[in-house]
């Protein structure tokens, strides 16, 4: 099969695509061919070196998968050859074949064809995963989403009014428009406008439930600032950096939560647990038209060297897929 080996680390020009071995399933893996996989900022962190993946016998990236079942193991049950699948994985999905535990695998809902599907589960179980399962958000509370245009931001925009929250999001001058076609309740230009006064303004002065925050930097303490009394920070990812510093004594009278969390790096049966959780609560809702994905763009496998050139470039409002098979 062919595959993007990572020999080096650097630019886009080191994603490599090779002939390497076809992977062999476990007792409880699936082999998929790979129909389509997404970029994620993790991957363009992994090609420069700053974010290592896995242990694998090659060092291929690639986070999500959508395809077709091609073998499965002696002992797998919930899966059969031709079956649509897509999921998350540690790494690999760069490929045209890839091994995954049966139990991380999701079917493809009706509503969705096999090459978007791809465009789902990153971004949507990450979105979920960190307003409801941990932030907590729920009907008739308020959620303010950083980077709102991005992938993680379009699930999140659509997460929240499917559960019948409100959500506020920041975002670039460019993609306001976009982000009040997605559903957002109000949209804040960040490089017109103010966030923290925005949020009150929209609550009448009692703050949001829940921040997710992909950006860091100077926004982590500006987050405690547009914060309702026992509300949470879940902190998604650093674009921006750590920041200056977090003023600790304003989590105090808050009662606030800050958490912070990461998909990759968890062990393999909590990865199960959250792709379980995530098919039985949040899947039915892609067939009942409340959930979709948001595509950008798309580029044949050959030129995934330039799909990280346009994410770099940082002008896409959702998901950027990999056309593989």
């Amino acid at each position: 099969m062919r595959a993007v080996v990572l020999r080096d680390h650097g630019g886009p020009d080191v994603l490599v695509i090779e002939e390497v071995a076809d992977p062999v399933p476990d007792s409880e893996e699936l082999v998929v061919e790979v129909v389509a996989t997404a970029l994620n900022r993790a991957d363009l962190l992994q090609r420069r070196g700053l974010y290592p993946g896995p242990a694998m016998a090659l060092e291929i990236p690639g986070l999500e998968y959508s395809g077709r079942v091609l073998e499965v193991g002696r002992r797998v049950a919930g899966f059969q050859v031709g079956d649509l699948v897509m999921g998350l994985v540690g790494g690999g999905a760069y490929a045209e074949r890839l091994a995954v535990h049966e139990r991380q695998a999701l079917s493809i809902p009706t509503s969705v064809g096999v090459s978007d599907a791809a465009a789902i589960p990153e971004v949507f179980i990450t979105a979920w995963d960190a307003l409801v399962v941990q932030g907590g958000l729920s009907s008739g509370r308020v959620a303010l989403v950083h980077a709102g245009a991005s992938g993680v931001g379009t699930a999140a925009i659509q997460i929240a009014r499917a559960i019948g929250a409100a959500v506020i999001v920041t975002c670039s001058t460019a993609k306001v428009a976009a982000c009040r076609a997605i559903g957002a309740d109000l949209v804040v230009d960040y490089t017109a406008g103010d966030f923290v006064e925005a949020s009150h303004r929209f609550t009448g002065g009692r703050g949001v439930d829940v921040v997710l925050d992909v950006v860091g930097g100077d926004y982590v303490d500006r987050n405690v600032d547009a914060l309702a009394v026992q509300g949470r920070i879940v902190q998604v990812g650093t674009m921006a950096g750590g920041g200056p510093g977090l003023n600790v004594a304003k989590l105090l009278p808050k009662r606030a939560t800050i958490v912070g969390t990461v998909l990759r790096a968890r062990p393999l049966e909590e990865k199960i647990a959250v792709s379980r959780r995530f098919a039985r609560e949040m899947l039915p809702l892609f067939d009942r038209g409340l959930l979709h994905p948001v595509i950008d763009s798309r580029y044949p496998f050959d030129r995934i060297a330039d799909a990280h050139r346009a994410m770099e470039a940082n002008a896409n409002v959702g998901k950027i897929l990999i056309d593989v098979a």
